[in-house]
């Protein structure tokens, strides 16, 4: 998961987003809004409603490779998801900083569960509603779930790729950061789907076959325009985090180490 580039909505899907909200947040009560906020987006959310499909391609050019989910990187991304769940948090149903590109087996397990860090205790807390609790706002906080609209989940996530292809906390157990990182890992299921350390694997082997295949061109000679076209290619393909964790750990690993350093251009990519 890595930090997604910021591409500002157009203005008029924008304005049409902000009239949405308007209508719920004028209801008057807290209930209200949460079920006026899920039905509404039900029926505004879908293919060829002018507003939404500017959302989507939005999304999509902002997404990892071509399309994949911002929080796996592996499915294809098709459902416009909400990071803070709008039946938490009506107040954020059609705000822009609130959506991405995610994909079901990601969206499903998350669903409407989230977390804070509580306000004036800091103290982890659930949020997330159980079936039949009553409708009443979420403790205020500031949350637990890494938001890749916002900051960079790198900085909380380490991959291991040279036999695992897990995801681990980069901070010390106990600390905030870790506690995000954990709780992320756990709640979106990037280690215990057993599919994705595989592709992970994968992807690996083909990001070094690139690389490879770009050293190789590169010392014969190859026209700037191949070199280029190689370079894309690399910069384009799904799960990021592996190449982004090819170009972190690569003092470390001595094939990565040879090839950046004869390609070193590579690790600007």
């Amino acid at each position: 998961m890595i930090h997604l580039p910021n591409i500002p909505l157009p203005q008029p899907a924008n304005t049409q987003l902000a009239d949405y909200q308007r209508e719920i947040d004028l209801l008057p009560n807290y209930e209200t809004r949460v079920e006026r906020a899920q039905e509404r987006f039900s029926s505004l959310n879908r293919k060829g409603h002018p507003a939404f499909d500017t959302v989507k391609a939005t999304l999509s050019k902002m997404s990892v490779g071509v399309q994949r989910c911002a929080y796996c990187e592996d499915s294809l991304a098709d459902e416009v998801e909400h990071i803070r769940p709008k039946a938490l948090y009506p107040e954020l149903t059609f705000a822009w900083m609130n959506y991405l590109y995610a994909c079901g087996p990601c969206n499903g397990p998350k669903n409407n569960r989230f977390a804070v860090f509580a306000q004036g205790t800091g103290v982890h807390t659930d949020v997330g509603r159980r079936r039949n609790a009553p409708v009443v706002p979420p403790v205020p906080g500031t949350p637990v779930l890494l938001d890749p609209r916002v900051e960079d989940p790198m900085d909380f996530l380490s991959l291991e790729i040279r036999q695992t292809f897990l995801f681990t906390a980069t901070a010390a157990p106990g600390t905030v950061a870790y506690q995000r990182a954990k709780y992320t890992i756990d709640l979106l299921c990037l280690n215990s789907r057993e599919s994705l350390p595989r592709t992970r694997y994968h992807a690996y082997r083909d990001f070094l076959m690139h690389l490879r295949g770009y050293v190789q061109d590169r010392a014969h000679g190859h026209a700037p325009e191949h070199l280029q076209h190689l370079a894309h290619d690399i910069q384009t393909r799904q799960h990021a985090t592996v190449w982004r964790e090819m170009k972190r750990q690569h003092p470390v690993i001595p094939e990565l180490k040879r090839l950046f350093e004869a390609a070193p251009e590579a690790l600007g990519w």
